[in-house]
């Protein structure tokens, strides 16, 4: 029952990832490259995230 008041994971990781994205290049600009490694690692992390969710939902 009211299921469809759940927000969706995925779009949830996705948006999160695109905020990361933005951060990242503000950061690559601005010359520090140590934050912007762990960053790009953080966005390898959740790409990952949403494809196991990905693919989980498309055998479910």
């Amino acid at each position: 029952m009211f299921s469809f008041f759940k927000k969706d994971p995925i779009q949830s990781l996705e948006d999160k990832r695109k905020r990361l994205l933005e951060e990242a290049m503000h950061v690559q600009r601005s010359g520090d490259l140590k934050l912007y490694s762990a960053k790009m690692e953080a966005i390898d992390r959740l790409e990952r995230e949403i494809d196991t969710l990905r693919k989980g939902a498309d055998k479910g």
